[in-house]
């Protein structure tokens, strides 16, 4: 109790998220291998459409509380389900993007 006094927002969320998925056998966005196939999940924070040389993309970027993660829809102006708060499962091959850790083109579940 003394702990979740002390600590502040952003710890409590972080220990929150991990506390949701602990225990469904899913890499923790934080140690994520590179250019392997992958299982992560988390809460999605934020959904953009961001069009390339005129072709609609959605980004939807998850946390787990140990990390963040972009799944790059290609082809895409909405994924039905997919929303701000939303528990889901990608599935795919990440990479590094810039600063930043993707996956094009994940499956996905939707988690309730």
């Amino acid at each position: 109790m003394r702990a979740r006094l002390g600590a502040s927002v952003a710890e409590l969320e972080q220990t929150r998220l991990q506390d949701r998925f602990r225990g469904l056998g899913l890499t923790h966005i934080g140690e994520l291998p590179l250019r392997v196939p992958v299982r992560v999940a988390g809460e999605v924070t934020r959904v953009v459409l961001t069009p390339r040389q005129g072709i609609p993309n959605v980004e939807v970027m998850i946390s787990d509380g140990t990390g963040k993660l972009v799944a790059i829809f290609t082809g895409r102006r909405s994924i039905a389900g997919l929303e701000h708060g939303r528990a889901t499962i990608f599935e795919g091959v990440a990479m590094r993007d810039r600063d930043r850790t993707v996956v094009y083109n994940p499956a996905y579940t939707l988690v309730a």
